[in-house]
């Protein structure tokens, strides 16, 4: 094997690990545990084999793995369908009323801490120069951690060339501020362990990427 082949191997590993990841994180940021579409994922989690799947989960060291994991396989130990584990999905995700840690990128980087503000129109001017057409429910700005771990999951497939970009303008700018409220937030371990599994996700992402970002002033 020569070396040119060895970096194209390990490129594609890469952005395999990547493709997984995300779209193993996406329906946990998207979906109500008792009304959304992810009840086979809720379902799975439940079951996990914590360990088995530390080790083999992408950019992570396994025993930090392990925690995440296990925190969120404890929160499903009575069920996705659990009160408590369905009122906190709603309360970080939904409202009504304030949200502790709204998952939209320009609450956070836009001065004043608006939905479909700057980071949204940057985002959507990038995806439509990009030739990236949105294919759910365009009434959740683009820039909903859920939608871009699920664009970023697509990219890794289908638009490999535009993943560094992604995560460097777009995503790692505001994701890890997000994700540390989040966890700060969150008085479930469910979501809990989600907040800390992505963040970790995301962090050996950028390393072994060598990406370098410039992360903007905070607003929130």
């Amino acid at each position: 094997m020569t070396e040119q082949t060895e970096t194209t191997t390990s490129q594609d590993a890469s952005l395999d690990a990547i493709a997984f990841a995300g779209a193993t994180l996406v329906p946990f940021f998207l979906n109500d545990p008792r009304t959304g579409d992810a009840a086979d994922a809720f379902a799975a989690l439940a079951e996990l084999d914590v360990e088995a799947a530390a080790a083999e989960w992408p950019f992570v060291d396994a025993v930090e793995a392990a925690a995440d994991l296990a925190l969120m396989r404890e929160g499903l130990v009575t069920g996705a369908d659990n009160e408590e584990l369905v009122w906190e999905y709603r309360r970080l995700f939904v409202g009504p009323g304030h949200l502790p840690a709204p998952p939209w990128g320009s609450v956070y980087t836009d001065h004043e801490c608006v939905i479909f503000g700057e980071a949204t129109l940057a985002l959507r001017a990038w995806m439509r120069a990009c030739g990236i057409e949105r294919t759910t429910d365009e009434r959740t700005p683009e820039d909903h951690i859920g939608l871009m771990l699920a664009l970023l999951s697509f990219l890794a497939v289908e638009r490999p060339e535009l993943v560094d970009d992604f995560l460097r303008d777009h995503l790692l700018t505001w994701a890890p501020h997000y994700l540390d409220a989040l966890e700060e937030a969150a008085t479930h371990s469910f979501y809990e362990g989600l907040a800390r599994l992505t963040r970790a996700t995301l962090a050996g992402i950028q390393r072994e990427r060598g990406l370098v970002v410039d992360v903007p002033r905070f607003y929130r």
